[in-house]
Parts: C-alpha cells; sequence; structure tokens
C-alpha cells in the first residue's frame, strides 16, 4: 500500500524520511512494551478481560477525536464490512494475548512477523489480487524462518506457537478487510469503530472470566490501552509521510526491543534459532512490500 506522501512545503526541522523512520521505531517500541505489559499481566489477569480494556481504553481516547472530525454513520454494506472486521479483529487479539501468555517474548514478536506472509494467499482470496512466482518463492522463504523458529523436528510444535502463527492470519485477514474499507472510509473512522464494535464484542467474554483487577494492575491496563493508541497514531503518520515499503523494514526492530524488554524484565533468554529465523522472515517480508510498492508504482504510471 502506497501513501500520498509528503505534504507539498512542509516547512518542518526534520525531512519526512528520517521523521517517518523514528515514528516507526518509536511505533515499534510501544507494541514491543504492550505485548510485554501483555505478557507479564496473563499470569493474573485473562486474554479476554485485557482485550476488553484496551479497546474501552482505546475507545475513551477516540471519542472526542471523532466528536471533534465529526462522525459517519456506517449503513449497508458498509456497517456489515465494519461488524466483520471487528469479529475477525478481536479473535485475532484474544489468540495473539494468549500465545503471548505461553509463549517468550522474542519468540511470539518473531512468529507474529508472519503476519505479511499470510497476506499473499488472503490478498488472493479476499481481495482477488494476482502474486506472481517472484512473491510467492519469497513467502515460501519466509515459512522456512517460521520452521526454523518453531523447530517442529527436534520436538513436538507447541500449542504457544500454534496460537502466534494463527493469530498473525487472523490479523493478515483483518488488514485486508481493513483495505476494503479504506476505499471509501478514513482512516480515523476506521480505527474508532473497529473499537466501537470490538469493545461490547469483548465485554461477554470479559466478563465470563473476570478477575478484579488491584490498582497496580488498573494502571498498567490503562498503560497498555494508551500505547496501542500512540503506536496506531505513530504508525498512521509515519505512513502519511513515506511509503509504507520505505518504512515496513523498521517493523522488525520489534524484536531486539522484545528481546531486550523480555531479558531485563521477564527474565527470557531468546533461543539461539530465533535470529536466522526471524533473518528470514524479515527479508522475505521486506521484499514482499517492497515488490509489491513496485508494482503499485508501475500500475499508477509513476
Amino acid at each position: 500500500m502506497t501513501s500520498p506522501g509528503p505534504a507539498p512545503g512542509g516547512g518542518g526541522w526534520m525531512r519526512p524520511p528520517v521523521e517517518a523512520a523514528l515514528l516507526m521505531v518509536f511505533t515499534c517500541a510501544c507494541f514491543a512494551g504492550m505485548s510485554a505489559l501483555i505478557r507479564d499481566l496473563s499470569s493474573a489477569i485473562s486474554p479476554f478481560e485485557i482485550a476488553f480494556f484496551r479497546n474501552a481504553i482505546g475507545l475513551i481516547f477516540l471519542l472526542p477525536v471523532m466528536w471533534r472530525l465529526g462522525f459517519e454513520i456506517p449503513r449497508g454494506p458498509v456497517l456489515k464490512s465494519y461488524a466483520i472486521r471487528a469479529v475477525i479483529g478481536i479473535s485475532a487479539m484474544w489468540v495473539w494475548y494468549s500465545a503471548l501468555e505461553f509463549t517468550p517474548l522474542a519468540e511470539a514478536i518473531t512468529l507474529n512477523f508472519t503476519v505479511a506472509l499470510w497476506m499473499i494467499p488472503v490478498a488472493i482470496l479476499l481481495l482477488g489480487e494476482k502474486v506472481g512466482m517472484r512473491r510467492w518463492g519469497a513467502t515460501i522463504v519466509g515459512f522456512c524462518g517460521v520452521l526454523i523458529v518453531m523447530q517442529p523436528g527436534a520436538e513436538t510444535v507447541g500449542l504457544d506457537s500454534l496460537l502466534a502463527v494463527f493469530a498473525a492470519l487472523l490479523f493478515a485477514i483483518s488488514m485486508a478487510l481493513v483495505r476494503l474499507l479504506a476505499r471509501s472510509q478514513r482512516p480515523i473512522a476506521i480505527v474508532f469503530y473497529m473499537n466501537l464494535l470490538m469493545t461490547p464484542l469483548s465485554l461477554g467474554p470479559a466478563i465470563a472470566f473476570w478477575t478484579m483487577p488491584d490498582p497496580s494492575q488498573l494502571g498498567w491496563l490503562f498503560v497498555i490501552g494508551s500505547l496501542a493508541i500512540v503506536a496506531h497514531f505513530s504508525m498512521a503518520r509515519a505512513l502519511s509521510l513515506v511509503e509504507a515499503s520505505s518504512v515496513v523494514p523498521l517493523d522488525f526492530t520489534r524484536l531486539p526491543f522484545a528481546a531486550v524488554i523480555g531479558y531485563f524484565a521477564l527474565g527470557e533468554v531468546p533461543d539461539v534459532w530465533i535470529w536466522p529465523g526471524a533473518a528470514l522472515i524479515a527479508a522475505s517480508a521486506i521484499y514482499i512490500a517492497r515488490r509489491e510498492a513496485q508494482l503499485q508504482r508501475v500500475a499508477g504510471g509513476f
């Protein structure tokens, strides 16, 4: 997906590519920190309850923004698309938070990178996109990286790793639905209605597995919701400055952030096989992103 690029005549003190890169690294630090907090809290609070607080807090932040910008009430097919996206989105969140509960942080983040790889078959099935042999080849290479991380020949593949990969598939489907919505809806509206619909969807399971958070846990839940909103706005700003393919490679800075946080905050030492596996996944995802951008420029006559 390409972005509109910097606005003409921008007089900022920082060049757009530099600002976009710094914003993307900041976004990755936020997401890694949020994942670490979820992993830490999941020993006492269920993933369903964490998901509810994450969406509810995000909704609180977004309501005044939408109030200022104006509401656009979705109807008909658009409302149906929002509803389907919300169901897939909350399912992805539940599975991902469950994976974080049982999987070492760096390994979970590495397997989450497969979202870019899942986008290839998902784009074919849901968006009707045509994918050439080069991107299929890169996808196969990426999934070889997944096998290195999971090491299916060394021991029985754990449910935790499978949850992380399944969560990535659900996130890819969710992103494809966002692409469809983005053809007619504003990005801020997509994020707002996602939180508006996912908050009540997440409430029922949260009540079923409810544990009353103590003041400290409630504070960290608020931090999780805040980090999610800040990260999404930071990423949106980065993508408004440069093409998506320019900042996609920086998404993989989540891994070193996760490794450092996991080591110092959670006492986790990443498995040695994570790094070569992550390198293959990263290389294939970067190639897919740049190849897609190149094809879009050709199709657009740039």
